[in-house]
């Protein structure tokens, strides 16, 4: 199993590529469900769950080309460019040993639902951080009309009159019941009204991706989204949006080092309040031609919660709770999305952090200097947090279970290694 290896303490300065958003790219695959033309999309990341993803949607019987369409070429694009042709789907179930290696496998659910009128998939796995029911998928399918049960670990979900529109109100916001329900009202009859849905720019690419497919949606950016349902959608092409995830982290691992990034694809409009409450900790950010430059020279305490987007995102508050470690006074952290995702705390514990759980809120008193230890990721954020106290941290840490930074982050060392860290993967 491959293991980290980072000996800190080295000024982090260079430019990084950010890649194409992994939470963009899995649901916009599932969407090439919904067509039985060609759906071509660029900027994926070379990452774990998108070859998990491709894997499931070919036992369903896609044709999947990963070199994609050459066309793209010339437009400035990175990454995979990957062509999907759903013309000649041979099954509808999706089973259990790929769908519980990432919980994303779900969003097939409503395409295949919406365009064939039945479904089988097994009830999905991922990272253990806490309960995250798909409760509002299957209530929001039922109310455009299917028929769902539970059968051994499946859900079975059919609509033989087929999915009508209807008005669905989430009781919480939920990017992917929002997004599963978004692309089952494309072809629903009639109209679908989705109130109090996620406004996260992977949900905005989504349903930009959607229109470019001859869907009509209305409200793009907003909590109301209203679809017209259309009886047929088209091949389209379109470019995945960057990871405002994987720019934010690593902001925050030169951050970590009191260096600076230029980060070429980024997007500083994307990250909502995660700007403030970074600029709060003493970080200074600014648009340049291609991205965003961000530069840190000290760091003092800031208190944080996270919340839906605009909000600062639960996906890193593992990573700012390693980078204000080392800050100048105290910061209170407050986890309100998951009730289990400060795994990571007793592994920065062990390489000196001062941090102190009470409930659902973590206080971290900044100390002078961590120090390098083994170190275990819990799951995938978190792995990215010991990497970024790695880097801080006096001497060198070893962390293992990388598999979990695999499936969110591409070629992390290369990245890391080309601004100065001193960092490398070990394979045993």
């Amino acid at each position: 199993m491959d293991k980290i290896a980072i000996r800190g303490g080295k000024r982090l300065n260079g430019t990084i590529r950010v890649g194409g958003a992994k939470n963009a790219a899995l649901p916009l695959m599932c969407a090439s469900l919904l067509t039985d033309d060609v759906l071509t999309l660029s900027n994926l990341p070379r990452l774990a769950d998108i070859t998990t993803l491709a894997k499931l949607l070919v036992q369903h019987g896609v044709a999947l080309d990963m070199n994609g369409d050459e066309s793209f070429k010339g437009e400035g694009c990175h990454g995979l460019t990957v062509s999907l042709n759903a013309a000649n789907i041979e099954n509808t179930t999706a089973p259990y040993d790929l769908v519980r290696k990432m919980r994303a496998s779900i969003l097939v659910l409503g395409p295949l639902l919406a365009r064939f009128g039945n479904a089988r998939v097994s009830l999905p796995g991922g990272c253990a951080i806490g309960t995250r029911p798909v409760d509002l998928h299957l209530k929001g399918l039922q109310q455009l009309g299917a028929e769902i049960e539970l059968d051994q670990g499946y859900v079975v979900a059919s609509a033989p009159n087929g999915l009508h529109g209807a008005e669905v109100v989430f009781p919480f916001v939920s990017v992917g019941a929002t997004e599963n329900l978004l692309m089952a009202a494309a072809l629903a009859k009639g109209t679908t009204r989705l109130v109090n849905a996620a406004r996260e720019p992977e949900v905005v690419d989504l349903a930009e991706c959607l229109v470019a497919m001859g869907a009509k949606i209305d409200g793009i950016g907003s909590d109301t989204l209203t679809i017209e349902g259309v009886e047929r959608l088209h091949g389209a092409k379109h470019a995945v949006v960057a990871d405002r995830i994987e720019t934010a982290s690593l902001m925050m691992a030169a951050a970590a080092t009191r260096g600076e990034v230029t980060l070429l694809g980024a997007r500083r409009d994307h990250l909502g309040s995660a700007i403030e409450a970074l600029e709060a900790a003493g970080m200074a950010f600014e648009d340049v031609e291609g991205g965003v430059h961000s530069r840190c020279d000290n760091l003092i305490g800031a208190d944080v919660m996270t919340e839906p987007y605009p909000g600062f995102p639960t996906d890193l508050q593992a990573q700012i709770m390693a980078l204000l470690a080392t800050a100048d006074g105290a910061s209170m952290i407050t986890e309100s999305i998951f009730e289990n995702r400060f795994m990571h705390v007793p592994e920065l514990m062990r390489m000196g952090a001062n941090i102190n759980l009470h409930g659902r809120s973590a206080m971290v008193r900044g100390v002078d200097q961590m120090h390098g230890a083994p170190v275990m990721a819990t799951d995938l954020r978190a792995s990215m947090s010991l990497v970024i106290a790695g880097l801080a941290a006096e001497g060198e840490t070893l962390v293992q279970r990388v598999y979990h930074l695999d499936r969110g982050y591409e070629r992390l060392e290369a990245k890391l290694s080309a601004c100065g860290a001193d960092i490398e993967r070990i394979s045993e």
